[in-house]
């Protein structure tokens, strides 16, 4: 088994965890790569491990998307409820991936692609979320959406998450989104500090192709927002372009080496004791 450490320089700026990494495996006598970045992965790596939070994580699901090599994410962040190895439980960790002792599980991601004029521009994948939301002055936005075709609403909000199961923990959840089982198999919209009493999130099928369209502000104004996937993707869209989102062929494979089913990894996670 040949491992690849993916190391986040912000998290671990010394290489400290890193090297504790590389020694344990070392003394184990398992082959190993160092790299800041899953691109450059080749397909003889049989499992990464990626060092640094959730938002590591999902830099490096994105970047190795469709190389189909097993994930397991060492905390270095707060929360993370990707990264489900502690820095001083490393080394059991490791003994448990050599002798098979884990679980994969499968993760489905999201694509988009922006049309824009004449112009159309593909979205990377999103482990998480793909967000639409203002990036000109301080006012709410109009955008309509559209589900298979058919308009579904028009919201007026900050803007709108289009999210996965596993992304519903994230940004979806801080918008009031439910928190959905991150194995399922659906699509989850959920509007962002929506301007209206009826505003609710919308949970869809995974086979559904959703598209929003920029609407025009009030009295007329050309509106400017931005698309981000997980975080890392900045495109600038404005009145009249659309995005159009749907299941990635892709998915990310995450691995569980925990007996917590997710209920229990959730209530550990919240910090609630009671």
């Amino acid at each position: 088994m040949k491992f690849a450490i993916v190391t986040n320089e912000l998290k671990d700026p010394e290489y400290k965890i890193t090297e504790k990494i590389a020694q344990v495996l070392k003394k184990k006598e398992i082959p190993y790569c160092i790299t800041k970045t899953a691109e450059s992965l080749e397909q003889d790596i049989e499992v990464m491990m990626v060092l640094g939070g959730d938002g590591t994580m999902l830099q490096a699901a994105k970047e190795s998307a469709g190389k189909n090599i097993p994930m397991i994410g060492v905390n270095l962040g707060t929360l993370g409820y990707l990264s489900e190895v502690e820095i001083d439980s490393v080394e059991e960790a490791v003994d448990k991936l050599v002798k098979n002792e884990f679980e994969v599980e499968e993760r489905m991601m999201l694509c988009g692609e922006i049309t824009k004029e004449a112009e159309r521009i593909v979205v990377s994948p999103a482990l998480n979320d793909i967000t639409i939301t203002r990036s000109g002055p301080l006012q709410i936005i109009r955008l309509k959406i559209y589900v298979n075709g058919k308009l579904l609403c028009t919201w007026n909000a900050d803007g709108i998450i289009i999210s996965t199961p596993t992304g519903s923990t994230g940004y979806n959840m801080s918008a009031g989104g439910p928190i959905v089982e991150p194995a399922a198999n659906l699509i989850l919209i959920t509007p962002i500090c929506a301007h209206t009493l009826n505003a609710r999130s919308i949970v869809l099928a995974a086979t559904d192709v959703i598209e929003v369209e920029v609407d025009q502000g009030r009295r007329g104004i050309c509106q400017e927002v931005e698309a981000n996937s997980d975080g890392s993707e900045r495109i600038g869209m404005k009145t009249g372009d659309r995005i159009r989102i749907y299941k990635a062929e892709n998915t990310t494979t995450i691995v569980k080496l925990s007996k917590l089913c997710f209920l229990e990894v959730l209530h550990k996670k919240m910090g609630d004791t009671k």
